[in-house]
């Protein structure tokens, strides 16, 4: 089996490094990760794409790249992550792809997938609702008590001071209380070190700012456990409200790192849905010059009385 490999992608005027698996001719698929993971936490999954024959595209979204950590919560807004997504997809030249995403990557991708259904040909959520049913949600079930916490992330300073400290002893503690496997989070560590908690921090700040969540229409796929503290059932079950398109949601018995500790669970349902909704194969010269002779109007030849007549010569002038 092939590893990704790793290179760096300039877009929306900033670098992000990526990970890139499968043939360069297979259908794409971008991957999103989510608070506070990286690009490496989609590396199993990239793996199982390309034996299928799908090329997979996963970057470190803005605030996770070296390249791509602007400090200011304001260049963390939702229309500047679509961007960087449709900036990373065209460097790789895919005009049509499908997206799959977890945690805030699956809020960017509801996003992406309302505002450019031109451009992705299906979505898989996982743990992540809608953004308009998560915040019906907040006014109407317990899902306010489980976002408390995003107050205080979005404080100035403060919670970076906190959760860096010690080598993110706090972030590593109440990460691994709520499920997330000590491996993982050794992976995770990694690239905070390298970027600080600033960039990620701000996904909470700024990606909310003037947001208008728009209904789905492309086909949707949205896998949901019910063991995950952060994301409640009401924001779940209220998700299919805002999808007008093929929808179909999948509930499991699991935790919120569905990617780490429920990958045969992801694969099972993830491949039949990508399959289902590939891009229509271009048409083929054959088949367009078939179309083409189809499409000539109907011609028939004149009768025999016809081109008789029309050989017939003139008779001569009459004689004075």
């Amino acid at each position: 089996m092939v590893a990704p490999r790793e290179v760096e992608i300039e877009a929306n005027g900033l670098r992000f490094e990526t990970l890139l698996a499968g043939p360069e001719d297979g259908e794409a698929v971008v991957l999103l990760h989510g608070y506070p993971q990286s690009a490496e936490s989609w590396r199993e999954t990239m793996e199982w794409l390309a034996t299928r024959g799908y090329r997979s595209i996963a970057p470190n979204l803005r605030g996770y790249s070296p390249g791509a950590n602007p400090p200011e919560a304001a260049a963390y807004s939702m229309d500047n992550l679509t961007a960087d997504v449709l900036g990373i997809a065209d460097s790789q030249g895919a005009a049509r792809f499908h997206v799959v995403a977890h945690d805030w990557g699956g809020a960017l991708a509801w996003s992406l997938a309302g505002t450019h259904p031109d451009r992705v040909l299906s979505l898989t959520s996982i743990s992540t609702p809608h953004s308009a049913a998560m915040l019906e949600a907040l006014r109407s079930s317990s899902q306010a008590l489980r976002s408390v916490y995003m107050g205080f992330f979005r404080m100035p300073r403060v919670p970076e001071l906190m959760l860096q400290a010690g080598n993110f002893t706090q972030l590593r503690l109440s990460l691994r209380m709520f499920g997330l496997p000590a491996s993982s989070w050794q992976r995770d560590r990694r690239q905070l070190q390298r970027v600080g908690m600033r960039g990620p921090l701000n996904w909470y700040r700024g990606a909310t700012r003037n947001l208008r969540p728009r209904r789905v229409a492309v086909p949707t796929l949205y896998i949901w456990g019910r063991r995950d503290p952060f994301l409640g059932r009401k924001a779940a079950e209220l998700t299919a409200k805002y999808v007008t398109g093929d929808y179909r949601f999948e509930e499991l018995n699991a935790g919120h790192w569905i990617i780490d500790r429920n990958a045969a669970d992801l694969q099972r349902l993830l491949g039949p849905h990508l399959d289902a909704h590939r891009a229509p194969a271009p048409p083929t010269a054959a088949s367009t010059a078939s179309t083409d002779a189809t499409a000539q109007p109907e011609r028939t030849a004149p009768s025999p009385r016809k081109r008789a007549a029309k050989r017939a010569p003139k008779p001569p002038p009459h004689a004075s």
